[in-house]
């Protein structure tokens, strides 16, 4: 039984190797046993460099991992990566070309010589020890709202606080929100390796009102709680990719009522359901909630 175990689990991650951008080049088995019951935050977060494979995103945004990630250097002519501590400034390679091209528009503009870029994967992707759920596949990145002023040392890196871009919860957005923000959004939205943008409500809203050109952008922002200091953008699956998980496209349109409807209810919230059930609680994920090639972007 184990044998036939072991058989089957070479013949998938060699399946899954087509997945790489170099299909020629497999996923080798782990060097080393990884227990399918390890919780894969502590296993990931202890990972300081990427995997030495081709470069791959497996699985989904929230249940995956990355092969190959390349690193967003620290300080370029357009972008400065932010929270360097964390070391999460680490993609596939589509999600940091994404970056670098958003940053040479917005450093065009004149509020702004630059981007500050947050949050991106860690080195193997998987999923984090503290903060996001999301962020596992090397294809999110967290771009700060506010203009960047480029030249920050590491310690200001660390510390220099973004600005909130909100008011009321949500619902508006406040006197820091103008036509840089609009334009950044808007730049991230219509490039086409961009499945998605998470914003708070009250700036699809205004968005939506302030639009005088195409508007079939605006599908792509879709409004999610808290994202009033950065937006988060996501891209869709590489070409080739075939172990990556899409996200569902958004509705068709361009999902300015939708934005409405929850700032409607950030002002005036609807009743609790007395019959609904209670969330079941979260647990960490495990190596055995991953795909199994992430088993191997583990070991290597």
């Amino acid at each position: 039984m184990i044998l036939a175990r072991s058989i089957a689990a070479l013949g998938l991650l060699l399946t899954l190797a087509a997945c790489g951008d170099d299909a020629s080049d497999p996923i080798p088995m782990p060097l080393v046993e990884v227990t399918q019951s390890g919780v894969a935050k502590e296993l990931f977060g202890s990972k300081s460099y990427a995997a030495a494979l081709p470069s791959s995103p497996y699985g989904g945004y929230s249940r995956g991992c990355l092969a190959g990630g390349i690193q967003l250097p620290e300080t370029g002519p357009t972008w400065q990566a932010m929270r360097l501590s964390r070391n999460r400034n680490w993609a596939h390679p589509e999600t940091v070309d994404m970056v670098q091209d958003l940053s040479r528009l917005m450093a065009a503009r004149p509020e702004a010589n630059g981007i500050y870029v947050g949050d991106m994967s860690q080195p193997r992707g998987g999923p984090m020890l503290t903060g996001h759920a999301s962020h596992q596949s090397g294809l999110d990145a967290d771009i700060w709202l506010m203009p960047a002023t480029l030249g920050l040392s590491r310690p200001e890196r660390e510390n220099l606080s973004a600005v909130s871009m909100q008011r009321s919860s949500g619902a508006y957005v406040n006197s820091q929100w103008g036509p840089f923000q609009h334009a950044l959004v808007k730049a991230a939205a219509e490039d086409p390796r961009v499945s998605r943008i998470f914003l708070f409500p009250g700036a699809k809203v205004r968005m939506c009102a302030d639009e005088t050109g195409d508007r079939s952008y605006l599908r792509k922002v879709r409004p999610w709680w808290g994202h009033h200091y950065h937006m988060h953008v996501r891209l869709t699956c590489p070409r080739g990719a075939q172990g990556c998980e899409n996200q569902e496209p958004p509705p068709p349109g361009d999902g300015c009522a939708d934005a409405q409807a929850w700032v409607n209810n950030i002002l005036n919230p609807p009743p609790p359901d007395p019959n609904a059930a209670p969330a079941p609680p979260k647990r960490d994920l495990r190596m055995a909630d991953l795909p199994l090639a992430c088993q191997a972007v583990l070991a290597r």
